[in-house]
């Protein structure tokens, strides 16, 4: 776990701004929901089998002795609040988005540690395939927004449960006649969780699985038409995509479209955003038969991919170089003022001479700087220097934020 300094806040809250004003414009409004829940919630949803459940969950008993789990992933728990306020019966479709910690107990590496924040977004009640189009748009739109442009976005279809079975049963078969060759937690798991092996990041897997039977290939009728549709309307959209048959998610509840938004600055760890449909899962916690679709952002990745040279810091919009106790009162109320309407102002709290005022200013990165002395105490003028070419214009003092507004 780590902690996130205040020279790189801004660059989160650049973030985090840019989510909820890009999702505001499809029709999501956020949502927030605790970080502790109960842990048959995820055992459900995520599945009993998945790496996830297995090895990686923080799970403890509460002093009642209730296994409570710290989330792990932010969709689970959004559809237990989803389904327990009813929120069904207030619109036919709802779109829901979130921004917070998760916690999984696994190796740190680049990009990701045991806490970690996710921006996710979740559409339910929709099973049309534009509404799948339209996530991976704002998705699209939202990197566009940030800046990013070195990622790829991948597509693949897992079928639904009318033809994922006989396809499972196939890759099983297949995985039995080249066990030898596989890492020891895909023998221990190609029974009883086989796509995942499909998934794994040991080049002798890889290698070893490079022929395997793809799900893309044993698609039902309606699967096929969905997946098909999908594509149609990203071309329509110019959304540029691949398709990656192994692409399986680590997840139990994925079903039909799934996603990944990938890059190669990251290593190994090359997945920045991620998600896919899940229209059995509402109904298997108890909710009603409603179809979903959504994703999760590593706010870490991001961070780690915007572009170092980028200035993101919030500057102050006026410094107050203040000389003398009248002038220094004089100037807390005029910063105390203007801080009210909205502007950033700061001043010296140190009694430092002019000079070093000055210096802190321009440390500051302040944009403009105002010199409150004697003299301009008696005229109620004073000089406003903008510190980027030095040019000045003359102000009355009691009409500061009038002149500066226009600036801002």
């Amino acid at each position: 776990m780590n902690d996130v300094l205040p020279d790189v806040v801004n660059v989160w809250q650049f973030l985090e701004q840019a989510a909820r004003e890009v999702f505001a414009v499809y029709g999501f409004t956020e949502i927030r929901t605790p970080v502790l829940e109960k842990t048959e919630l995820f055992c459900r949803s995520i599945g009993e089998t998945t790496d996830i459940v297995e090895k990686e969950m923080y799970t403890f008993a509460d002093k009642s002795g209730h296994s409570m789990t710290l989330r792990p992933e932010g969709t689970a728990p959004v559809m237990r609040s989803f389904i327990q306020n009813r929120l069904a019966a207030r619109d036919p479709v709802t779109k829901l988005c979130y921004i917070g910690p998760m916690f999984r107990y696994e190796r740190p590496q680049k990009g990701r540690y045991r806490q970690f924040h996710q921006i996710g977004a979740e559409a339910i009640g929709v099973e049309d395939p534009r509404i799948d189009a339209q996530i991976l748009l704002m998705l699209h739109h939202f990197f566009t927004r940030i800046g990013i442009s070195a990622v790829s976005l991948e597509i693949n279809s897992l079928g639904c449960p009318v033809c994922r079975p006989d396809y499972r049963g196939q890759l099983i078969q297949y995985l039995e006649e080249l066990l030898e060759p596989l890492c020891a937690e895909c023998q221990r798991r190609y029974q009883t969780n086989p796509l995942r092996v499909l998934d794994c990041k040991v080049e002798a897997c890889r290698l070893a699985t490079a022929d395997a039977p793809a799900m893309i290939d044993h698609l039902c009728g309606d699967c096929d038409q969905h997946f098909s549709q999908v594509r149609h309307y990203l071309d329509l959209l110019n959304v540029p995509y691949v398709v990656n048959a192994r692409m399986v998610r680590g997840l139990d509840y994925y079903v039909r479209t799934t996603f990944e938004l990938v890059t190669d600055q990251l290593g190994s760890q090359n997945a920045v955003a991620a998600g896919g449909r899940y229209d059995g899962l509402i109904e298997s916690l108890g909710g009603p038969a409603l179809p979903g679709i959504g994703f999760a952002i590593g706010l870490e990745r991001l961070v780690l991919m915007l572009d170092k040279d980028a200035d993101r810091t919030l500057l102050p919009e006026l410094f107050i170089a203040a000389l003398g106790s009248e002038a220094v009162e004089k100037a807390f109320v005029l910063m105390s003022k203007l801080q009210a309407q909205g502007v950033h102002a700061e001043m010296d709290f140190h009694g430092k001479s002019l000079k070093a005022q000055m210096r802190r200013a321009d440390k500051l990165g302040a944009v403009h700087t105002l010199i409150i002395g004697d003299e301009e105490l008696r005229s109620g003028q004073a000089q406003l220097k903008k510190m980027a070419d030095g040019s000045q214009v003359s102000v009355h003092l009691d009409s500061l934020l009038k002149t500066l507004r226009p600036k801002i």
